[in-house]
């Protein structure tokens, strides 16, 4: 994991996949959430993938125009490493380590980037609405190829990604 090179966005299958999986988790959603990793058997790794797009951005060492880094800032791109580390090792592990990944995927959403009056259902949704724009802005459907009907969650998702910056908010 780098904190210098800019990271390829997931294509929109692997976004949506993702997201949708993380927010059935983080509603208790059982049965949803079981159909959706029935219906993808890499989900361990895609819930990584979009693990890493939301927490190096809040871990990396700020740029240059903020200034030299603290010690502060050095532990935490470290815990960061640390954290990415751990969830491919633990990813490895099989199909059945997705809940497990995707839990801890939304308690960092509810700890670093989810605001006091917000829900982290609210930050998931932003998450995936940047990721989601990114995967459509990138992964254009081919010459000739059906157009793509997207869901009006995901609509609404690609029309927010296309106001937003492609950081999770700043603490």
């Amino acid at each position: 994991m780098s904190d210098t090179a800019p990271l390829a966005p997931m294509t929109l299958h692997a976004a949506i996949s993702a997201f949708n999986y993380l927010r059935a988790v983080q509603a208790d959603d059982i049965e949803a959430a079981r159909e959706f990793a029935d219906a993808e058997p890499q989900m361990p790794e895609l819930l990584v993938d979009a693990a890493t797009r939301i927490v190096v951005p809040v871990t990396a060492l700020p740029g240059p125009e903020a200034g030299k880094p603290s010690e502060d800032t050095f532990a935490l791109t470290a815990l960061g490493r640390v954290f990415m580390t751990s969830l491919q090792i633990w990813a490895q592990a099989g199909p059945d380590t997705a809940e497990g990944i995707a839990r801890t995927v939304i308690d960092f959403a509810q700890q670093f980037l989810t605001e006091d009056h917000e829900d982290v259902a609210d930050t998931l949704r932003r998450l995936e609405a940047v990721g989601v724009g990114q995967a459509l802005d990138t992964h254009p459907a081919p010459t000739g190829a059906h157009p793509v009907r997207l869901t009006a969650v995901q609509c609404a998702c690609r029309a927010v990604a296309a106001r937003t910056t492609t950081a999770p908010p700043a603490m």
